[in-house]
């Protein structure tokens, strides 16, 4: 990721984009069933840990909008607190890059690096397996990022394959507008009948993301920025949106892309990354403390 980490303390919670969607099928309960295929990006938010021996999890600082008890870092802490019998604490600092209703995994992510994190801190001992089991009772993405490698993901998103792809620089438009998912999963024009995939395919060059029409539809600023950066290269959405993004085949070639962004807007430019910043800084981590 970039130079925040020079402080060793610090761990990355990166983005994710999601290089197709196709929504196959509904269960009986509603949720819908997926095939997508996640890739990680060298961008993200960070956050710190201080473990405390009074058991009391808390932030740091405040985050306008939303509440402590319902922040997923609290309750990842306090999950893994409870699963694995911890009397210890933590106080959290969050320093939040990736926008919220943005598509970029930011919540899932800040969940899974608190489990991740103070399993090594806490010495509780938990596999991976075993923290991607507790993570998805959070939300269906926090196991990819528990287990930090690109995937291809089925079910709900929670069942992985672990995938090699290319590690192309991406250019990332992030409009000025929040999607509620919710209302996209909910939208009566949402295809949800997409035939089932395989890899093999992929790779051939089928997928795309069910969730644009309505997306592009209902959420003008989303529609446009894709308009936009189609005119550099293949413009897609990640997850329900509201970032699109491009993949370019060097850093050079993006950054001429995101020098040329109309005023006002926003993007940055990241490296695809098949295995996570946070898988990586784990393993950093745990060979320091052998």
């Amino acid at each position: 990721m970039d130079a925040v980490t020079s402080d060793s303390t610090a761990w990355p919670a990166p983005a994710k984009l999601n290089l197709m969607l196709r929504i196959v099928g509904r269960r009986p309960d509603g949720y819908h069933l997926l095939q997508t295929v996640f890739q990680f990006l060298d961008h993200g938010d960070w956050l710190w840990f201080t473990p405390r021996a009074d058991g009391v999890v808390a932030r740091h600082d405040e985050i306008p909008g939303v509440p402590m008890d319902t922040d997923l870092t609290v309750r990842a802490a306090r999950l893994l607190q409870q699963a694995a019998g911890v009397r210890q604490g933590a106080t959290i600092r969050l320093a939040k890059r990736l926008p919220m209703g943005g598509g970029l995994g930011g919540g899932s992510s800040n969940a899974a690096t608190t489990l991740v994190a103070l399993n090594h801190l806490w010495r509780t001992g938990l596999t991976l397996a075993e923290l991607a089991e507790l993570g998805l009772t959070l939300g269906a993405d926090v196991p990819v990022f528990v287990h930090g490698r690109a995937a291809w993901a089925e079910g709900v998103g929670e069942r992985l394959t672990p995938v090699d792809l290319a590690e192309p620089w991406f250019v990332v438009l992030v409009p000025a507008r929040q999607v509620a998912t919710g209302a996209v999963f909910a939208d009566p024009d949402l295809t949800r009948n997409s035939s089932p995939i395989t890899i093999a395919d992929f790779a051939a060059g089928a997928g795309g993301n069910d969730c644009e029409a309505v997306v592009y539809r209902c959420y003008p600023e989303v529609a446009a920025a894709a308009r936009w950066l189609a005119q550099f290269g293949q413009a897609r959405l990640t997850g329900t949106g509201a970032c699109v993004f491009a993949a370019f085949p060097n850093a050079p070639a993006a950054e001429r892309v995101l020098e040329r962004l109309p005023a006002g807007w926003t993007g940055f430019v990241a490296r695809g990354c098949n295995r996570s910043p946070l898988r990586e800084y784990l393993s950093g981590q745990q060979t320091a403390s052998v």
